[in-house]
C-alpha cells in the first residue's frame, strides 16, 4: 500500500498540544537543518551519541521514505530542536498464511524536561488516526519500555529469545546439507541478501519488511569503521548455486585466552531447512571460539534439536519484541489464513473506537476466511480487549492461556479451544530485526 508520507501532523493532536504552548509539525525531509535538529533530539532521547557527519549522511536518505514529526517549545533556548519525536512509514508484516500493510512507528521520544504533559499520548494517538485515515489496518512498533503501549491498544505479537551456546560441549547431530557454505564480502552479501531476506520474511509470521537504509544497516555501515571491520558474512548456496541463506557475525577477542573467544550472530536469514542447518553448523564449529551468542531468535528455535547436548544452549533473555495495534479488525482477520475450518466470533472492545465491534470468521477447508460484522448465539465467541486482539491474530498465544489469565472471556466452555484450532500459527511468530 502506498501512503502519502507528506500528510500533515494530526489536527486533533496538534490542537491539543498548541493549547499547552507547544507546536507539533512534520519535518521537511528536504530541510537539512530541521532534519539534523530532529536527529539530535532523537539520539538524545535514547541516550545515544550524536551522529557524526558520516553517520548522518547514511541516515539522511531514510527521511525521504518516512513521515517525521517533531514537537517544539518556542520558549526554549534552542527552539528549533524538538522536545519530542516520532516517525512512521509503510511496511509489510507477515501474518499466518498472508501479510498486511502496516504503519511502522519508531523513534518515540519525549525530553525529560517535558514529561507528564500528554505529549506521548498526543503523538501516538495522532499516528493511529493518521494510519487509520490512510487505510492501514494495523500499526506496529518495537519498544524500549513494555509498560507504555498497552494504553494505546498495542499488544505483544512476537517474543524473542537471546541465547548463548557452549560450542565445545554442545556437539552436532544435524543432517548434512547438500549445498555449499562460503565466506563473502559485504558487497557480495548485500547483492544477494535482499532476495533472501524478502523470501524469508514472507514465510515468517511476525517479520516486517526492512525499508530504506534500515536494510543496509543489518550488514554494518561504512561509518561504523571499527565494528564493520569485525563483521564476517557467510552465505549458503544450494546445489544449483542459488543463495538460500546468509549469516552476519563478529568475534570479540579474549586477550586472556585466544582459543575461547565469543562469536556474536548479528543477523541470520534462511529460506530452506538445508540453509538453516548448514549455517548453524558452520557457526557452531568456528575455530578459536568457545561461546556463540545470538539474539532476536525464535522462542521455538530448531537449533535445540540439532545439538547433542541441548543444555549447552542457555536462554539468557526472553522478551516481547514486536507490538501491534489493530485499526481495521475485518481487514486484518481477512488477511490471514486459518488452521482449521469453522466459525469463530470475536467481540472486540476498543476504547479509541478503531477496532470496536463484533466480527465472525468463517474459514473454509483451505483456511480462507469470510468475515462478517455480526455474532450469533451458536458460534464460539471470545470477548477480547483490543490490546490482545493482534496477539491472537498473529497466532503466537493460546486463547486458552489468555482465558486462564482472565484477560479474555469465552462465552461457553470450549470456545477458547475452538479459537485455538483456528487461530494458532504453525510456528511461533518472530521479528528478526529492530526498527
Amino acid at each position: 500500500m502506498a501512503a502519502d508520507i507528506s500528510l500533515p501532523a494530526d489536527a486533533t493532536s496538534t490542537a491539543a498540544l498548541a493549547a499547552r504552548g507547544l507546536r507539533m509539525a512534520t519535518v521537511d525531509a528536504n530541510d537539512d537543518a530541521a532534519v539534523r535538529a530532529w536527529v539530535e533530539a532523537d539520539t538524545r532521547g535514547f541516550h545515544d551519541s550524536a551522529p557524526t557527519e558520516e553517520s548522518f549522511a547514511e541516515l539522511r536518505p531514510d527521511f525521504a521514505s518516512q513521515r517525521t514529526i517533531g514537537v517544539y517549545d518556542a520558549s526554549l533556548a534552542d527552539p528549533e530542536v524538538p522536545i519530542a519525536t516520532v516517525t512512521a512509514w509503510p511496511a509489510p508484516v507477515t501474518l499466518p498464511g498472508g501479510e498486511v500493510p502496516a504503519w511502522a512507528i519508531s523513534a518515540v521520544t519525549v525530553a525529560p524536561t517535558h514529561r507528564r504533559r500528554g505529549i506521548a499520548r498526543a503523538m501516538l494517538e495522532g499516528e493511529l488516526r493518521t494510519a487509520a485515515s490512510a487505510g492501514f489496518p494495523l500499526a506496529i512498533l518495537t519498544v524500549s519500555e513494555a509498560t507504555i503501549y498497552g494504553r494505546y491498544g498495542f499488544g505483544p505479537v512476537t517474543w524473542s529469545s537471546r541465547f548463548e551456546i557452549d560450542v565445545r560441549r554442545a556437539g552436532w547431530v544435524g543432517a548434512p546439507s547438500p549445498g555449499r557454505v562460503q565466506l563473502v564480502g559485504r558487497d557480495t552479501a548485500m547483492a544477494t541478501a535482499r532476495a533472501v531476506f524478502d523470501e524469508a520474511r514472507r514465510s515468517t509470521t511476525g517479520d516486517v519488511g526492512a525499508v530504506g537504509r534500515r536494510f543496509d544497516r543489518l550488514f554494518g555501515m561504512p561509518s561504523e569503521t571499527t565494528e564493520l571491520r569485525k563483521k564476517r558474512f557467510v552465505r549458503y548456496d544450494d546445489e544449483s548455486g542459488t543463495p538460500r541463506g546468509l549469516a552476519v557475525y563478529h568475534v570479540l577477542e579474549d586477550g586472556d585466552d585466544w582459543s575461547t573467544q565469543v562469536a556474536h550472530v548479528d543477523y541470520l536469514a534462511v529460506t530452506t531447512d538445508d540453509a538453516y542447518r548448514a549455517l548453524w553448523h558452520y557457526l557452531l564449529e568456528l575455530d578459536l571460539v568457545g561461546t556463540l551468542k545470538a539474539s532476536l531468535r525464535s522462542t521455538d528455535e530448531p537449533l535445540r534439536w540439532l545439538v547433542k547436548n541441548p543444555r549447552m544452549i542457555r536462554t539468557t533473555e526472553l522478551r516481547e519484541h514486536l507490538w501491534a495495534r489493530v485499526l481495521d479488525t475485518a481487514a486484518v482477520l481477512e488477511a490471514r489464513t486459518y488452521g482449521a475450518p469453522g466459525r469463530l466470533a470475536l467481540r472486540v472492545h476498543d476504547p479509541l473506537g478503531f477496532a470496536d465491534g463484533s466480527f465472525t470468521i468463517e474459514a473454509d477447508a483451505a483456511g480462507h476466511p469470510t468475515v462478517t460484522l455480526d455474532e450469533t448465539d451458536d458460534t464460539p465467541l471470545l470477548d477480547v480487549p483490543v490490546d490482545l486482539l493482534a496477539s491472537l491474530v498473529f497466532g503466537g498465544v493460546s486463547a486458552l492461556t489468555l482465558v486462564d489469565a482472565g484477560r479474555v472471556q469465552e462465552r461457553t466452555p470450549g470456545d477458547a479451544s475452538a479459537a485455538d484450532r483456528m487461530l494458532r500459527a504453525e510456528r511461533a511468530p518472530v521479528l528478526t530485526t529492530w526498527f
